[in-house]
Parts: C-alpha cells; structure tokens; sequence
C-alpha cells in the first residue's frame, strides 16, 4: 500500500476515532450505526462474525449481548484475542468450519454477521465477483446455523451481481433493508443488507 494510502487513512475521521476509542477497526462504527438505526441486536444473545479480522465488529458485539451471551469469530487471518469470544481460524467456504461452528454454538444463532471482503486486485468486475462469492457462502452459512426469526447482516458490494444475490436474500428473510452507513467511506461501493425474520 502507498504512502498517499496510508496519509488518506490518517486523516479519516473513524479511523483516528477507531484509535482513540480503542477499537480494532473502523469498521465498528458501522455496526454501530446499523444497530442504531435497525435493533439489529434487540433479543440477540448468540452471534457469529464471519470474516470477524480484526476484532472490530467481534468488539461491539460483545458490549450488546451481555456477559451471558455468545460471540463466535471466522476468519483465516489469526487474530488478537478478545475475553469471551470464540474464535476459529478457518475458511469459511469450507464444510469443514460449519461442523466447528455448530459444535461450538451448542444449537441455533439468533444473528449472522459478514464484513467479507476479497484481496481487492483493482479489476473490478472480479473483485465484485469474488466479494458475491463469499456473500454467497456467508448466506449459506446463515441458513443453516440461523433460528427461525434470526438476522443475517451481510456486506455486498454494488455491481451487476448484487441485485440477484438481494433476490436470494429475499427468498428466506420476510423483511430485507438495504442501506450504507455513514462510517463506510464514500468513494467505497459497499452496501449493507439487513434482513430479519429468517424463515427457517
């Protein structure tokens, strides 16, 4: 990454924020803001993060649910660890993590978190491509670990692709937002889609 990168990031507001405040990323923030704006996490003990490094959204997640909830982290970059929270450092495109998943979770998750995001090549078509990907499979994740009435919050980024994947999300949430938060910066194409009531 270059030095103009690295000057840009410095003076991003939630990035400075994000340092202060002690949060591991930025990203934080628009779990924050999501949360205020939808109750994402009202009646929500049990949550799983998908593609949870660095920490920040593992961070917020746990000040919502309580000393008696459960926080359960993905990723394959290994991260610092964080008090009460489960974390596997695996693949989520592999079978083999939802069998941990479910073994830890001990029955159903009220919320699906997923920030995933591709090693960006700068090809937009495929980075696009490759970001759906793993949408896709963050969804597949959440139909099957989900309770009936769960969440799912998923990162999509907008292309020729996104209108298709919101009709899949449709087809098992009775109630589906689409929305970007102010903490997601504005040159960036990700959305937000917040979907309620998983039909089971």
């Amino acid at each position: 990454m270059g030095k103009d990168w690295i000057r840009k990031r410095k003076k991003d507001f939630y990035y400075r924020k994000a340092k202060i405040e002690g949060l591991r990323s930025r990203a934080a923030y628009k779990l924050a803001q999501l949360d205020r704006k939808f109750k994402i996490f009202k009646g929500v003990k049990k949550v799983l993060d998908l593609c949870c490094a660095p920490g920040g959204w593992l961070q917020y997640s746990l000040s919502r649910v309580g000393d008696d909830g459960l926080v359960i982290g993905v990723d394959l970059s290994e991260i610092s660890p964080l008090p009460n929270v489960y974390f596997i450092r695996e693949d989520i495109t592999r079978e083999e993590t939802l069998e941990k998943i479910v073994k830890i979770a001990g029955g159903k998750i009220d919320l699906v978190l997923s920030d995933c995001s591709p090693n960006v090549s700068g090809i937009w078509e495929l980075d696009h491509a490759r970001q759906i990907f793993l949408a896709e499979k963050a969804l597949k994740i959440a139909e099957k670990i989900l309770r009936r009435g769960g969440k799912f919050v998923v990162k999509v980024f907008q292309g020729d692709l996104f209108n298709e994947y919101l009709d899949k999300v449709k087809t098992v949430f009775r109630n589906v937002k689409v929305t970007k938060p102010e903490a997601s910066r504005k040159e960036s194409a990700e959305m937000y889609i917040i979907a309620f009531d998983f039909i089971g």
